[in-house]
């Protein structure tokens, strides 16, 4: 078996015997995104050089050398989560959890209202439906029936789900994801409020603005793109999902009748 330490510049040198499973599908990173800086069959050197890059790229220095750390398909199902008749809990706060979950891929456990089981698609609806504990802030959890309505619609425990990468290999998680992640990373959701973020979608909209009288195209899709993202971690920060909202956005418009005035919808009046 052959081990590879990858560097994600800026951000951190790991281990993995599965480049694609681990950095691609798990962290969403494609191959242009990271680097090889050593391979080996030996995993007491490899595991050794992991402690040593760390060291030298300045990045956290790991606890235990990766030969020391159980094999993944012993970490499964390891995460003690509580079942009861109304609610599946999670031993850490919301923040957390998706690095928990994705640990997890492919545990699966029984409810009142039927199975459960862990892959991209039902984290995905994790993620966008869990709830803090109001009693300890290192728990939460979801409703058992809304996630077994979940599978009853979608299947339980899909394979190859999520979008190609540009390279064409592989999957990578949603750009929703991705913005949601790349704000966990940062303490957005830790540190922000719903005030700064609001405050932040002005002054992009404000750059939008600019952008339309100056024509200027780059300048237009940046800043369209810098909206969409400041109103995904708004949403976070709101207790509900990007997603979610548009859901209800669109679920509202598509009913709407009305015509076009001075180009603008107008929409027909009851």
């Amino acid at each position: 078996m052959t081990y590879c330490i990858y560097h994600i510049p800026g951000k951190k040198i790991g281990v993995t015997n599965n480049l694609e499973e681990r950095v691609t599908r798990q962290q969403g990173y494609t191959e242009d995104e990271y680097e090889i800086l050593d391979m080996s069959d030996d995993i007491s050197y490899i595991s050794h050089r992991e402690i040593e890059l760390q060291k030298q790229f300045g990045y956290r220095v790991d606890q235990k050398l990766y030969k020391d750390l159980k094999p993944k398909n012993e970490q499964l199902n390891h995460m003690k989560i509580n079942v009861t008749e109304q609610t599946t809990t999670f031993p850490c706060p919301v923040n957390k959890l998706k690095g928990r979950l994705m640990d997890e891929v492919g545990m699966s456990w029984e409810t009142e209202h039927g199975k459960c089981c862990l892959d991209s698609e039902s984290i995905k609806w994790v993620m966008d439906n869990v709830k803090p504990s109001m009693y300890n802030k290192d728990r939460c959890y979801v409703y058992n029936k809304a996630f077994a309505r979940y599978f009853d619609n979608n299947g339980c425990c899909r394979t190859n789900t999520g979008a190609l990468n540009m390279s064409g290999h592989g999957y990578m998680p949603d750009r929703f994801d991705l913005i949601r992640d790349w704000a966990n990373e940062r303490g957005l959701y830790d540190k922000g409020d719903t005030k700064t973020q609001y405050l932040k979608l002005m002054e992009e909209a404000g750059e939008l603005g600019r952008a339309i009288l100056k024509n200027d195209q780059d300048e237009f899709v940046d800043a369209i793109g810098d909206m969409v993202v400041v109103l995904t971690n708004l949403a976070r920060l709101g207790n509900t999902s990007i997603e979610h909202c548009i859901d209800q956005a669109y679920n509202v418009i598509s009913k709407r009748t009305g015509k076009m005035v001075n180009g603008t919808f107008v929409k027909d009046t009851l």
